[in-house]
């Protein structure tokens, strides 16, 4: 049996980033399915890191409820410090400004995806599990995707795909990606067993002449274990990974026999990092570990691909909808990309700075010298955290010069409106562009020349309670400043560029309840 849907956007892959995909999309009314392989949420440990840029841009999109608190009446009202390591080593600190969240959330995967999938499902998104996509065509006016399922085939016709299913990606494999590739340098181990007698490690980071052994306590009584050998990286990566493999493989790099029992599961990983050379090819786009992947160190990964459905939903959205400026959804490709180069190259840098060659300990040695020393590391803690973005200039879209400000992440500033105080998280949490408005009514003349974009662009008039040296602000949903007047363009000319020229058409933005927390 054949059953046949048609929808705007299928979204394939059910994880973290694929339901912020289809949150963000459903919550702009697109039509949205996901079809995700799985039949439930995998309760299996992944990633556990949430870093700075992608905590603040989730909350200003409400994906996070309860998970955070932020803002100038609702958070902490200093600079926050969370400490961390950089290929090991500690010192590293990540910073945030005032009024942010804080600096890394801890939140175990499954316990997110169930977050997101539940606020995807409020949305109005559809959700199949259990259908493992065999098949997509993309032809010129949409894409033609089949899914086998437990019962039935499923043949879906849809506007877009977006491929957020890992780093065996369906998708990417169907529909003509190319990618560069860097091979496998260092192989690795990790699960959650009891130690026994004598085998305790004691929780951290461990280095000796023979590799790394990374030991956390985690609930049950069991120690979650992570060994990393330069000795083999190639050798045994197509099979199942073993206790006794595990147990020889620690054993090894600790010099001495680590006796352990009952695994509650085990995996196997490698430095072997991947990027596509566009994220889009004609209809369908990739998100996640399906565009990019890397070594997981410094819990990068899962922030990375949760940056990108922030930065694809509002973007699809507007385009399904008729709402988008010409190379809207191209700049995706143009803004994502080389953030995900930067993670690569960081963490292999990492990687190469921690293979156990004693030529390479007075370059650790200087390293923890430098993160001690505060000034290096917070260069570091930046490019970790993803606070270092600063998107592309706009080229190409007739906009004429960008100011200094474009490009920039706006800080979670207070803000009085003639409805109370408020603040940026607040206001973004609609999923609308927002232009900010510091002055009397009619002075700037600004709201005039935004009229034909009243259907999209919400409009807010506000004091900052710290000084912004601008008249006005253009903010994208994600949190980005789109344009100033400080030396920029018209603003005319940036909404056309961005909204197209007849933008005047109704949008829903999500209700009220999608926003809380």
């Amino acid at each position: 049996m054949t059953d046949c849907v048609q929808v705007q956007v299928v979204v394939v892959g059910g994880g973290p980033v694929g339901m912020v995909v289809a949150s963000e999309l459903a919550a702009y009314g697109v039509r949205t399915l996901v079809v995700e392989s799985r039949t439930r949420i995998s309760r299996r440990p992944k990633a556990t890191t949430l870093h700075a840029r992608t905590v603040q841009s989730l909350a200003r999109r409400g994906h996070l409820g309860g998970l955070v608190t932020a803002g100038p009446y609702g958070g902490s009202s200093a600079p926050a410090s969370t400490p961390f390591h950089f290929a090991g080593i500690p010192g590293l600190a990540i910073k945030v400004p005032a009024a942010e969240p804080a600096p890394v959330l801890k939140c175990a995967q499954d316990e997110l995806e169930r977050l997101v999938e539940q606020r995807a499902l409020a949305a109005g998104a559809q959700i199949l599990r259990g259908h493992q996509v065999t098949e997509i065509r993309q032809g010129p006016d949409g894409v033609r995707i089949t899914a086998r399922g437990p019962r039935s085939e499923l043949v879906c016709r849809a506007e877009y795909v977006v491929g957020a299913d890992g780093a065996r990606s369906r998708v990417r494999e169907q529909s003509q990606f190319t990618s560069s590739a860097f091979p496998a340098t260092v192989s690795a181990l990790a699960g959650d067993v009891s130690l026994a007698d004598g085998g305790d490690l004691g929780q951290g980071w461990h280095r000796t002449p023979r590799g790394w052994i990374v030991a956390k306590r985690v609930p049950g009584g069991r120690t979650r274990l992570r060994a990393l050998d330069w000795a083999d990286p190639q050798g045994s990566r197509h099979r199942e990974p073993t206790l006794e493999e595990l147990r020889s493989k620690v054993s090894r790099i600790a010099g001495r026999e680590i006796a352990m029992e009952t695994p509650r599961w085990l995996s196997r990983f490698s430095d072997y990092s991947r990027l596509v050379h566009s994220y889009r090819s004609g209809r369908v786009l990739l998100a996640g570990d399906a565009a990019h992947v890397h070594f997981p160190i410094g819990g990068q990964g899962l922030s990375t691909g949760l940056l990108d459905a922030v930065n694809l939903g509002w973007k699809l959205a507007l385009t399904v909808r008729g709402l988008a400026g010409e190379g809207l959804l191209d700049s995706y490709d143009r803004e994502r990309r080389p953030a995900a180069q930067r993670v690569i190259d960081n963490t292999r840098a990492q990687v190469a700075l921690m293979r156990p060659d004693p030529a390479l300990d007075p370059l650790r040695a200087l390293f923890g010298e430098l993160l001690s020393g505060g000034g290096e590391s917070s260069v570091l803690s930046s490019m970790i955290s993803a606070q270092d973005t600063v998107l592309p200039a706009r080229t190409g879209d007739g906009a004429g010069s960008s100011s200094s400000w474009e490009g920039g992440f706006l800080p979670n500033v207070g803000l009085a409106t003639a409805g109370g105080r408020t603040d940026v998280i607040d206001l973004l949490c609609g999923g609308r562009p927002l232009l900010l408005l510091f002055g009397g009514p009619g002075e700037s003349g600004y709201d005039e020349q935004a009229r034909d974009w009243s259907g999209v662009l919400r409009v807010v008039r506000a004091e900052p309670t710290v000084e912004i040296p601008c008249e006005a602000l253009l903010v994208r949903p994600d949190g980005y400043v789109a344009w100033s007047p400080c030396g920029g363009a018209e603003l005319a000319d940036v909404l056309a560029a961005y909204f197209g020229s007849a933008a005047s058409a109704r949008v829903e933005a999500p209700s009220a309840e999608l926003c809380g927390g």
